[in-house]
């Protein structure tokens, strides 16, 4: 039997787990809708309950300790165990659709072309494609996986390399000529094209020491119109290198410079509330991945991760 009254408070064990899941004090007050100073102030609490120490208090950020992590574990998936039983007695988790939330270029570039494979191998499935660049919570009444461009890591959420690729800075010839290669000053005062909902023109030209001209502006446009937008000769892009290849191998567009500084895009999704259909997909995600891109792709079926086979 359960001793009930032994057991934490309650509001302090979502508080952990909320800190587990988002990295810090502020995003888990946010979570709860509550300041992160009751965030701090509740974890303390906990921990003087327990006797243990759950955080590491450093100079610039919140880590749990190997206890605090046993315990927000445990936490995440009983409730998430709850929360599941509760949806599927509302009968609404067998008919929910596989919800994949990613950019709006992997959307175009890559899924798009490939949903023909996957809608024949499972035609009783339902899928829904949510083009943003903003990351969705993952999970029961969010998004089932996420496909992002980063570094890996995602606090609270399992990660699995989907494909390597640099950012690239990129011209069409007749707006940059071959042979020509403009200084990141020179290329500050051109025209520049972005992937709406990121500063990534930005965030180049200071990493280089330069920045952008305002007089020249900045256009930021829905990821699927990045290439058209750079073909077109009016200005300087920045994107993923791995969709603009083909572009680069036929001569329609110039590769000025790379940005290495992050590893590429990325299938995330949330351990303990994965459902199995979405856990297929996943897989599916990553073959068609292997297929597309050899190497540089993440792990195939043979070797390597899957989501939710650890």
């Amino acid at each position: 039997m359960i001793d009930w009254t032994g057991l934490p408070p309650m509001t302090a064990l979502r508080a952990l787990a909320a800190l587990a899941e988002t990295g810090t004090t502020v995003a888990a007050g946010a979570r709860l809708n509550v300041s992160h100073a009751a965030i701090s102030q509740q974890v303390k609490q906990l921990e003087s309950h327990l006797g243990l120490p759950l955080v590491r208090r450093g100079a610039r950020a919140l880590e749990l300790t190997a206890e605090g992590r046993q315990l927000a574990d445990a936490v995440l998936a009983g409730v998430a165990g709850i929360e599941e039983v509760v949806t599927r007695l509302r009968g609404d988790l067998a008919e929910r659709p596989i919800l994949v939330t990613c950019t709006p270029t992997l959307a175009a570039q890559f899924l798009m072309p490939r949903l023909g494979d996957y809608q024949a191998r499972h035609p009783g499935l339902s899928l829904m494609i949510d083009p943003t660049p903003a990351l969705r919570d993952l999970g029961p009444g969010g998004a089932d996986l996420a496909l992002r461009y980063g570094s890996g890591h995602w606090p609270g959420l399992e990660a699995q390399l989907l494909v390597e690729s640099p950012i690239a800075v990129l011209a069409s010839p007749g707006l940059i000529p071959e042979g020509h290669f403009p200084s990141p000053d020179e290329l500050s005062s051109y025209p520049w094209f972005q992937e709406l909902g990121t500063n990534e023109a930005g965030e180049f030209l200071e990493w280089q020491g330069s920045k952008l001209d305002p007089q020249r502006g900045v256009t930021s446009l829905p990821g699927n119109l990045m290439l058209e937008a750079l073909r077109s000769g009016r200005g300087v892009g920045v994107m993923a290198r791995a969709f603009a290849e083909d572009e680069l191998a036929a001569g329609r567009l110039r590769l000025l410079f790379e940005d290495v500084r992050k590893k590429g895009y990325f299938l995330l999704w949330h351990a303990p509330t994965l459902r199995p259909e979405a856990r297929e997909f996943g897989r599916w995600l990553l073959r068609q991945a292997r297929a597309a891109w050899g190497d540089r792709a993440g792990a195939s079926d043979a070797g390597g991760s899957q989501p939710g086979v650890q």
